[in-house]
């Protein structure tokens, strides 16, 4: 049986997944080991970004700030070769998972409360967005 923190960073990859497929990006995994979890492509430009995702977590003793740790197995933080952009991956049990993306700064830790956290960073809704894809399909004809 797989131990609780490979099934949480399981799920966050999948719903990662969820939310960039739902709003248009083209996504895929490496087949091999690599800093980055995901690459998607940007439907608006075209633009291909590498993409570590992280689940977020909230920090009891700071009033329950929204805290994504952005280090590598190693402890360090992740340079700007290596990871464009994050995506953090909030939900605990019973909630519906909200998605954040945004850049990578080689930081190790990036906060918000959850009411900035929309402000701050890129929310992903995980709901299908259809005009996403009618836009690129009218956009080819």
């Amino acid at each position: 049986m797989a131990h609780i923190t490979e099934v949480v960073g399981t799920y966050s990859e999948l719903v990662a997944q969820v939310a960039l497929i739902a709003n248009g990006y083209k996504v895929s995994s490496p087949a091999m080991a690599e800093p980055y979890d995901l690459k998607a492509e940007d439907p608006l430009t075209g633009t291909e970004y590498k993409i570590q995702v992280k689940t977020i977590r909230k920090r009891g003793d700071r009033r329950n700030e929204l805290v994504v740790y952005a280090t590598n197995g190693s402890g360090a933080s992740y340079e700007k070769s290596d990871v464009d952009l994050f995506i953090g991956v909030l939900g605990g049990e019973g909630e519906v998972p909200r998605v954040f993306m945004f850049e990578n700064r080689s930081i190790k830790e990036y906060w918000a409360t959850e009411a900035k956290a929309s402000e701050r960073w890129v929310e992903l809704p995980i709901w299908l967005n259809r005009d996403a894809y009618n836009k690129n399909e009218a956009e080819a004809v």
